[in-house]
């Protein structure tokens, strides 16, 4: 009886030592980014039959079964796609907010209303030198405009594509990680502190990915992790110890595409994806700009060409270039905007032919094209921050959910100290009396 107690204590000691330097382990690392709370199941020892004892049980003390990682692989994948879904509309409406910034902030609706209200003040007085040159002025100031918002435009794009190339790189960089960290992971023994680090580690680089890109997983039996993007049936980026290389290819547009190993993909989740986007969005909107400013130059020139100068001679071109980026006055004195019709003399005070102008501007409708083009990128902006808002909210939602299942709370964790702090006493208390008992034993004469 007493060897048997002494057994029994002894297992109670040694199961909570163990215990306890799980939890110390889980207070010391509560503030780790990436740990997932450790647990540790006891269970009992036992045995049953022998010799004349068949199908009597043994009960014999205690043992650590396994320690195990309190991380539930749903919560962990619903933490990962609403991240994914999240990094994207962030991405996504930071890249259409610097577009519709490069816009507003270059003033070309403003110069164009200014242009087209010095027209209808010449039309007062169509031989005034200082009118003309008004009119001049404020065609300068458009152009100017228009060739701030097209250089604007270009940098919004060249720094999407900047951090775009960024994520790349980083999303191969995890890739690799997470390669070394499957062959490793391969090797570690069932539930040894090696493996639940390596775990920890798993799930974290696989967390960073998800801010880059949509992130589809399958967890093997020997717990190592295989990556796709672009969805469950997209590439596969991880297998076992290799990792693909993710590249990206810059379009003439400036729109951007992905590749996992040469293979063409597409990406719906993640930062990339949210760039992407909105490079498509910019890409639309500096197409929209040239066709202004091209519609804009071509009335111009062309009621120019219908007209003759204030000296008599043929009307000449107001602009020159073939895009809002080249876009510039050719005229370079007041003189030479045709006010007068084809056929009218010099200091001709005949409106016609700016007229007809100001009717081919209307027409064209410069103004309101760009009114619209703003009025579609606010509205564009506006729809995408409520969505990001709304999938911000469900993202912070499941990792509320998964904290609370993995992370360290410091109270619980006190309670276990105590409460494991007092089992191994008390099994020290069997001991101590198994002892006793077998000392009285020894006594008996």
């Amino acid at each position: 009886m007493a060897s048997d107690l002494l057994s029994i204590g002894r297992s109670g000691a040694l199961a909570a030592r163990v215990a306890l330097d799980v939890t110390a382990q889980n207070i010391a690392n509560a503030s780790t980014s990436g740990y997932v709370r450790r647990s540790a199941l006891l269970a009992e020892v036992s045995s049953s039959g022998g010799i004349g004892t068949i199908g009597d049980v043994s009960l014999s003390g205690v043992r650590l079964d396994r320690v195990v990682r309190n991380a539930d692989l749903f919560r962990q994948a619903e933490v990962r796609r609403t991240g994914a879904d999240a990094a994207r509309a962030t991405a996504e409406v930071a890249g259409l907010e610097n577009t519709e910034a490069a816009i507003e902030q270059s003033g070309v609706y403003d110069a164009m209303v200014k242009f087209e209200g010095s027209l209808q003040q010449l039309v007062g007085d169509p031989t005034s030198s200082s009118l003309r040159a008004n009119v001049i002025e404020d065609a300068r100031t458009a152009a100017s405009t228009f060739n701030i918002a097209a250089t604007s435009l270009d940098s919004v794009g060249t720094g999407l594509r900047f951090e775009a190339s960024d994520g790349v790189t980083q999303v191969n960089t995890l890739g690799q990680e997470l390669a070394r960290v499957n062959l490793r992971l391969a090797r570690a023994a069932d539930s040894s502190s090696d493996q639940t680090a390596l775990l920890d580690q798993r799930d974290n680089l696989l967390q960073k990915l998800s801010g880059f890109t949509d992130v589809a997983t399958t967890i093997n039996a020997d717990a190592t992790v295989e990556v796709r993007i672009g969805g469950a049936s997209g590439a596969l980026l991880v297998q076992g110890g290799t990792a693909q290389t993710l590249g990206m290819t810059t379009a003439a547009d400036g729109t951007i595409s992905f590749d996992v190993g040469g293979t063409p993909t597409t990406l719906t989740g993640g930062a990339l994806a949210g760039k992407a986007l909105a490079l498509v969005k910019l890409a639309d909107v500096h197409t929209r700009l040239d066709t202004i400013a091209n519609a804009m130059m071509a009335a111009v020139n062309a009621a120019q060409a219908s007209g003759v100068a204030l000296d008599g001679s043929a009307g000449q071109p107001l602009f020159s270039g073939n895009s809002a980026a080249t876009m510039a006055v050719a005229l370079t004195d007041g003189a030479g905007i045709a006010t007068a019709p084809a056929g009218a003399g010099a200091n001709s005070r005949d409106p016609a032919n700016l007229d007809a102008l100001r009717s081919a501007l209307a027409t064209s409708g410069p103004t309101s094209a760009l009114d619209g083009l703003l009025f579609d990128i606010s509205s564009t902006v506006a729809g995408r921050t409520v969505t990001r808002d709304a999938l911000t909210t469900i993202a912070g939602s499941a990792r509320l959910s998964l904290d609370a299942q993995a992370g360290v709370d410091l109270d619980a964790e006190a309670t276990n100290l105590v409460r494991y702090q007092q089992a191994f006493q008390a099994s020290g208390r069997v001991m101590q009396a198994a002892k006793d008992i077998f000392d009285t034993m020894l006594a008996i004469r």
